[in-house]
């Protein structure tokens, strides 16, 4: 029997859905290749103790902002993660990292404490006050990706200073395990699943105002240039070679 109109419109039908469907899971595949890198970090919800004491990063960073960060404005966000949490039902033996993954799903309070906790027990480690430079695989990568450390560090300057109001700057692995730099607003990261840039972050740099303005004022620029005298290259390669 010759194909009637109905039937024609039915498979047209049936063939677009798979396409649909198809297209879909190409989406799909991508998103979890975008987000397939994992590494060494494990977050808790508690916040930590700072790793050194508040002075000790005074070549880029005084006491006083190191103080009023961990203990006022990190302090905050731990303890409103941990109320968001309990309202909202999340399982709080997990690590934050994966709230992270799926935090589209709850709420902006959710959103910007779990971010603001993840990203400063994350920042304190980045720091120490010896400082060095980045060395093995890492130093390696780095070259590679960006042509020299010191047109590594331009590019994470700029985005630092770029980014308008208060944010983040990033260096993070994509999907494909190549090193990127970028820029994330308020209290975002490259684990969220809602964040303009994704992959695994090695290096962050908080760029918020109460993060230098007592020293610092409005020269950004001047405390981005400060703050590599404190960057732990060590902790960052250890981040480098435990991704997977």
């Amino acid at each position: 029997m010759a194909p009637t109109r109905r039937d024609f419109l039915i498979n047209t039908s049936v063939a677009g859905l798979g396409l649909a469907l198809g297209a879909s899971g190409l989406a799909s595949c991508s998103s979890t290749k975008a987000m397939a890198v994992s590494g060494p970090l494990r977050t808790g919800f508690a916040q930590a103790p700072l790793p050194y004491a508040y002075g000790a990063l005074e070549t880029a960073i005084d006491a006083r902002t190191m103080e009023l960060h961990y203990s006022k404005h990190a302090a905050g966000y731990a303890t409103n993660l941990n109320d968001a949490a309990k309202a909202e039902g999340a399982d709080t033996t997990k690590s934050v990292e994966e709230l992270l993954a799926r935090i589209s799903k709850y709420s902006a309070k959710m959103r910007n404490n779990a971010g603001g906790h993840f990203n400063h027990e994350l920042f304190w480690k980045l720091m120490s006050p010896n400082g060095g430079q980045p060395s093995g695989t890492l130093a390696t990568a780095i070259s590679n990706s960006f042509g020299s450390m010191e047109a590594f560090k331009k590019q994470f300057g700029d985005a630092g200073t770029g980014r308008f109001g208060s944010g983040w700057a990033w260096l993070y692995l994509d999907g494909d395990k190549k090193l990127r730099i970028g820029s994330t607003p308020n209290q975002d990261n490259p684990l969220m699943d809602v964040s303009d840039i994704k992959g695994y972050p090695l290096l962050a740099l908080d760029v918020w105002e109460h993060a230098y303005y007592l020293r610092y004022q409005n020269k950004r620029a001047d405390y981005i240039a400060n703050w590599w005298k404190v960057v732990n290259w060590d902790y960052v390669q250890t981040l480098y070679a435990g991704v997977s």
